[in-house]
């Protein structure tokens, strides 16, 4: 049996920018979780999204090549943009039950724009073995629901930071953000994700949903816009509404095919 597989480079207009997603359509009924999991695993990107429709909307799962992870930003901008692109889905707002909840994806110009529940932060004492493991003392260090944020002084303390990244999967992080006001946007970022098997991930829809909440409230302000600092980097808008918070970038397909189970 064949099944379509596409994949598209998010959160930019460029190929071989952004991040790349896996986005594997399904019929009426999800593949064994394990089939997802090697499929994943195959692909070898940060993430594999899978989809089921299910009447006006669609079910969504998302899998990195060791786990599967209850939300993520980049997958889910590239489902919307083959579902619109690819596909010939009308209109200009996707609907997508995940394990977060209710998430959509509205066209905004020639943006696609995430609609994602906000994760608040908060301060917690410094962890010395992240600290080490990632080389660079911050100011501040906060925890979400499951990750990691650790606030640097500027946009050139993100770019220096060379964690040791077998040290970094030693510790209990899923992930740690690093961040800092940026010299041309709000706020720069990086994001790296030891415990899913992801050293770096180039641009992290997810993430912000930390960031937004934490620099919208230190900058005084609801818009903000965001760099990405990895080698791919990535470009994003991005807004606290309640809440929620809503994460616009772009997208360009890459591939087009088959594989066969």
């Amino acid at each position: 049996m064949y099944f379509p597989i596409y994949q598209a480079d998010a959160f930019t207009d460029k190929l071989f920018k952004g991040n790349p997603a896996a986005v594997v359509p399904l019929d009426d009924e999800w593949l064994p979780d394990h089939t997802m999991q090697q499929i994943a695993a195959e692909n070898n990107l940060s993430e594999t999204a899978f989809l089921l429709r299910e009447d006006e909307h669609f079910l969504i799962r998302w899998f990195t090549p060791q786990a599967e992870v209850k939300l993520c930003g980049h997958a889910t901008l590239a489902s919307a943009h083959i579902l619109f692109t690819e596909m010939g889905i009308k209109g200009d707002i996707i609907s997508f039950f995940s394990a977060s909840g209710l998430l959509t994806v509205r066209k905004t110009g020639d943006k696609l724009q995430l609609d994602f529940p906000a994760d608040f932060v908060t301060e917690v004492e410094k962890s010395r073995p992240l600290i080490d493991a990632i080389g660079t003392e911050p100011l501040e260090m906060y925890k979400g629901k499951t990750d990691y944020l650790l606030v640097y002084a500027d946009e050139d303390a993100i770019r220096n930071i060379r964690p040791n990244h077998p040290q970094l999967r030693q510790t209990d992080a899923r992930g740690i953000i690093v961040t800092a006001p940026g010299k041309t946007v709000d706020f720069v970022s990086r994001f790296f994700a030891p415990g899913v098997g992801i050293d770096e991930d180039p641009v992290t829809g997810s993430a912000h949903t930390l960031l937004v909440p934490y620099w919208a409230k230190r900058m005084g302000k609801n818009q903000l816009e965001a760099l990405q600092l990895s080698a791919r980097g990535g470009r994003l808008w991005c807004e606290l509404s309640g809440s929620r918070v809503l994460i616009a970038g772009q997208a360009v397909t890459y591939l087009r095919g088959e594989f066969r189970y």
